[in-house]
C-alpha cells in the first residue's frame, strides 16, 4: 500500500490514454458567496487504470466525475484527456450513473441502439455493437424486454452495454450499484471486474463502500471533507484476476481496515464542519 501526495507527470505525458487532473477548483454558487467544493486537485490517473474515488458524502466526488464528464464547466484548473483539453462532453467519456438512466419506454436492444445511434454508427454496425455488448453483459435473451421488466441488476447491466457500446476510451461510473441489493451488487462488482479485464478502458468509480473500492480498483484516491482535497493515494496490492475467494484474503481485509481508518477521519471531519 502506498499513501502519499500524488507524484504529478508533465500534463501531456500523462493525458495519453488517461486523465490528467491539475490545481481544479470548484464552487457552487456566486461569486464571494458559494460554497467552495472542491479544492486545487491534482491527479493523473494511467491509461486502462480502475481508481476509485472514496471520502465522506458532500465531499465532491460526484462534482469531480462530472467535472470529467464535462457535464459542468471546469471554473479554475484544467482537466486533460488524450482528445485535449476538457470543456465539454465528448465520445472519449461517458458515464454510468446510480438511477441507470435507461428509456422505460424501449426495450434493451433499442436503449443500446439509441447511444449508438447518437454517436454516429451507422445502421448495420448499430445492430452488430448492440448485440456484441448485451452479450457481453450476459443480457442475451432480454433483449426485447423493457426495464420495468427488468431486475436492478439486469437494467444496470443494460445501461452499462449502452454505455460501453460507443466505446469510450474513459468510463466514469457514479455509485452505479448503490441502488442494488447486497446480493445482487456483489454479482455487478465481479462482473465489471470482468468486463474491465476484457475492454481495458479507464475507469474513474465514485463509491461509499470501502470494500467495493478495495474490490475493484487499482488505485484508490480518498478525498477530504469539504472542500474536496485528496488526501491519500492508495495502490491496490492485489492479484488482478481476483474474484470472491479475495474478500477472505488477509491482505484483502487488512487494507479494507486502513482505508477505512482514513474514510473515517475524513466522515468525522465533515461531521464536525472541519475544513
Amino acid at each position: 500500500m502506498m499513501m502519499a501526495a500524488p507524484k504529478l507527470k508533465p500534463a501531456a505525458e500523462a493525458a495519453a490514454g488517461g486523465i490528467s487532473i491539475r490545481e481544479v477548483s470548484h464552487t457552487y454558487g456566486r461569486a464571494g458567496q458559494g460554497v467552495l467544493a472542491l479544492d486545487r486537485i491534482n491527479l493523473d490517473i494511467g491509461d486502462c487504470e480502475f481508481h476509485a474515488l472514496l471520502g465522506p458524502s458532500g465531499c465532491g466526488k460526484s462534482t469531480l466525475l462530472y467535472l470529467l464528464g464535462g457535464f459542468i464547466p471546469v471554473q479554475q484548473g484544467q482537466i486533460i484527456t488524450e482528445n485535449g483539453v476538457v470543456t465539454a462532453p465528448g465520445p472519449d467519456r461517458s458515464i454510468v450513473f446510480q438511477n441507470f438512466a435507461l428509456f422505460p419506454w424501449k426495450t434493451v436492444k433499442d436503449n443500446v441502439l439509441y447511444g449508438l445511434k447518437k454517436a454516429g454508427f451507422g445502421a448495420e454496425e448499430r445492430v452488430k455493437r448492440a448485440q456484441d455488448y448485451i452479450d457481453l453483459v450476459h443480457l442475451t435473451g432480454f433483449e426485447n424486454s423493457y426495464p420495468s421488466q427488468l431486475s436492478g441488476g439486469m437494467q444496470q447491466r443494460a445501461a452499462i452495454a449502452r454505455t460501453l457500446a460507443i466505446d469510450p476510451r474513459i468510463l466514469l461510473m457514479d455509485e452505479p450499484f448503490g441502488a442494488l441489493d447486497a446480493q445482487t451488487r456483489r454479482v455487478m462488482q465481479e462482473e465489471l471486474r470482468a468486463i474491465w479485464r476484457r475492454t481495458r478502458k479507464t475507469v474513474v468509480f465514485v463509491t461509499h463502500d470501502v470494500q467495493e473500492a478495495v474490490f475493484l480498483a487499482d488505485r484508490i484516491s480518498i478525498m477530504s471533507a469539504r472542500p474536496g482535497r485528496i488526501q491519500h493515494i492508495i495502490d491496490v496490492d492485489l492479484p488482478k484476476d481476483r474474484g470472491e475467494e479475495i474478500l477472505e484474503d488477509q491482505r484483502f481485509i487488512q487494507l479494507s481496515e486502513q482505508i477505512w481508518r482514513l474514510v473515517r477521519e475524513q466522515a468525522v471531519a465533515a461531521t464536525r464542519g472541519a475544513h
